[in-house]
């Protein structure tokens, strides 16, 4: 049997509009899994009309990621991004890091004039801790457009983060992996040690050879 594509759509913002839900924010986060780096939130309101071209961050190579995210921006009504850097994602665990960032990213769709009736969030997990107000959509970013351009502007927003943060970093090849697990990254963490934008609370940093103080997990703040 052939695979086939499933593109996102608006059929489930459609149905939460017509349930009385004007304002429907679709949010996916980037940057979860990195060993540097902040996690990001991207927050989109779609408008009524379908966008072509969207897809999940993942499913897109970075040329069409980044044409995609320029029609997104010209076609969302809002868009909020929101980041937790790797400094915050050590102080108060990835959960509350993920709700920090979400947070940063709604309150510019807010400023933007738009107050959220339901919120769609990609995953099983409900980080935001906001109750009925959010819907969780397992794999949302593969079938809710809302949720998948929400990727996308994320995914290119901390990409372009990264591969500025190369130039300061040179030695672990952040303009590739955007801090993300590689053997070469990997290699220069065991021969150079963490950089500053490293996440020094995660399990692997616990074999490498670094300077400074030992980190301590302070009790999340959320």
């Amino acid at each position: 049997m052939a695979f086939v594509k499933v593109s996102p759509t608006l059929r489930l913002e459609r149905k939460l509009w017509a349930a009385g839900d004007e304002i429907v924010v679709g949010i996916d986060e980037v940057g979860r899994g990195s060993w540097a780096g902040p996690v990001t939130v991207g927050a989109v309101v779609a408008p009524n009309e379908h966008l072509k071209g969207v897809r999940d961050s993942k499913l897109l190579n970075e040329s069409n990621r980044n044409s995609a995210a320029s029609d997104v921006r010209s076609w969302a009504k809002a868009i909020g991004i929101g980041h937790a850097s790797h400094s915050e994602c050590d102080l108060l665990g990835m959960t509350a890091a993920l709700r920090l960032a979400a947070e940063r990213a709604l309150a510019q769709i807010r400023a933007a004039g738009y107050v959220p009736d339901r919120i769609v969030l990609d995953g099983k997990h409900d980080y935001l801790g906001l109750g009925s107000k959010v819907r969780t959509v397992i794999k949302g970013d593969q079938t809710v457009l809302s949720c998948a351009a929400a990727s996308v502007v994320a995914k290119v927003t901390r990409d372009a983060m990264m591969v500025d943060e190369a130039e300061h970093y040179p030695h672990y090849g952040f303009d590739t992996n955007r801090g993300y697990p590689a053997p070469a990254h990997r290699t220069a963490l065991e021969g150079y040690g963490p950089s500053s934008i490293h996440r020094r609370s995660w399990i692997f940093m616990d074999g490498l050879l670094w300077p400074s103080l030992k980190f301590e997990r302070q009790p999340a703040l959320f």
